[in-house]
C-alpha cells in the first residue's frame, strides 16, 4: 500500500511538471495617435485700407533711421480699426514700420525715428507701413525698397538706388505664437517688388513643413492647421515659366513656434 501511494504521487508530480504552462500575457496600453489636422492656406478677406498712407522720406545717419510719414488716415502707434475682427495676432503697440534688411527678420518700429545698427557694406533695404496686426499696406506710396551702401553707420552719399529687379521679402509669420487666439489662424504676408503676381505671371511658392502651396495673388493669407511646436516656412518667387527667380534674397525661410497657453490648459483640465 505504501508503495502504491508513492507510485500515485510520482505519477501526479510527473504530469504537473510536464504539462504545458499557459503564459500570462497582457497587451501593452495602446498609445493614442495624435490628432491629425489639415493644413490649409486661404486668402484673407480685405483689410482696413489707408488711402493716404505714405512714406515721404527716409534717412539713415549715425545708426539712426528717420522717417517722414504723410499726415492722414494712417498713424504710427494707433490700433487698426478692424483689429478685433481680424482674428490673428495683434500688436498692443499699434501700427508700425516693418524694416527688413536683406533676409533678416523684420524689425517692428512704432516711432518715425529710432536707432538701428547695420553693418558696413551693400544691403537690400525694405521699409513698409504695417497695420497693428502686422499686415503690410501694399501700395507704391507705403513702402521704400532700396539697394544701399552703408559706411560708418550711415548710407553713403549717392549710394542708394531703388530695387529694380523682381524680389520678394518675407514678413509674417515670425517668432512664437501662444494660445488659441494666436495659433488658430496665422497670418502669412510677404512683400513683392517689380513682379506682378497672378495666374500665368509671377507666383509665390509657399513650402510649409514640406507641403507646397502656389500663391497667385499678392495679398495676405491665413495658415490654419499648423501643429504645436516648430514649423518651417519657405517662400520662393517663381517666374512665369515656373522657375525660381535668380536673386540673392530668393528663396527665404523662417522657423516659427506655436505654443499652447498654460492658462488655457489649466482650464481644460
Amino acid at each position: 500500500m505504501k508503495h502504491f501511494a508513492i507510485l500515485i504521487l510520482s505519477f501526479l508530480l510527473y504530469f504537473s511538471c510536464s504539462a504545458p504552462q499557459q503564459e500570462q500575457t497582457s497587451e501593452p496600453d495602446a498609445v493614442p495617435e495624435p490628432e491629425s489636422t489639415t493644413l490649409t492656406v486661404t486668402k484673407a478677406d480685405p483689410a482696413a485700407t489707408f488711402e493716404t498712407a505714405e512714406i515721404l522720406e527716409m534717412t539713415y545717419t549715425d545708426s539712426m533711421f528717420s522717417f517722414k510719414i504723410a499726415e492722414g488716415d494712417y498713424q504710427l502707434g494707433m490700433q487698426t480699426p478692424d483689429a478685433p475682427e481680424r482674428g490673428c495676432a495683434n500688436s498692443a503697440k499699434g501700427q508700425h514700420i516693418h524694416l527688413i534688411i536683406d533676409q533678416e527678420p523684420y524689425s517692428a518700429q512704432y516711432t518715425a525715428d529710432f536707432p538701428y545698427g547695420i553693418s558696413d557694406g551693400d544691403h537690400y533695404l525694405l521699409a513698409f507701413l504695417s497695420r497693428s496686426y502686422h499686415e503690410s499696406i501694399k501700395t507704391p506710396e507705403a513702402h521704400l525698397g532700396w539697394k544701399v551702401l552703408v559706411e560708418n553707420n550711415s548710407i553713403a552719399a549717392g549710394a542708394a538706388e531703388e530695387i529694380a529687379e523682381p524680389a520678394i521679402f518675407y514678413s509674417r509669420p515670425k517668432g512664437t505664437y501662444t494660445g488659441t487666439a494666436n495659433t488658430n489662424k496665422v497670418l502669412l504676408d510677404f512683400y513683392v517688388l517689380n513682379a506682378e503676381i497672378g495666374e500665368g505671371k509671377y507666383t509665390v511658392n509657399a513650402d510649409i513643413n514640406g507641403q507646397s502651396f502656389s500663391l497667385d495673388a499678392w495679398q495676405p493669407y491665413f495658415i490654419e492647421g499648423l501643429p504645436m511646436g516648430q514649423s518651417t516656412i519657405t517662400l520662393t518667387l517663381m517666374d512665369p515659366a515656373g522657375n525660381a527667380v535668380a536673386h540673392p534674397l530668393n528663396p527665404v525661410s523662417r522657423t516659427i513656434t506655436l505654443e499652447p497657453d498654460p492658462a488655457e490648459q489649466a482650464v481644460e483640465q
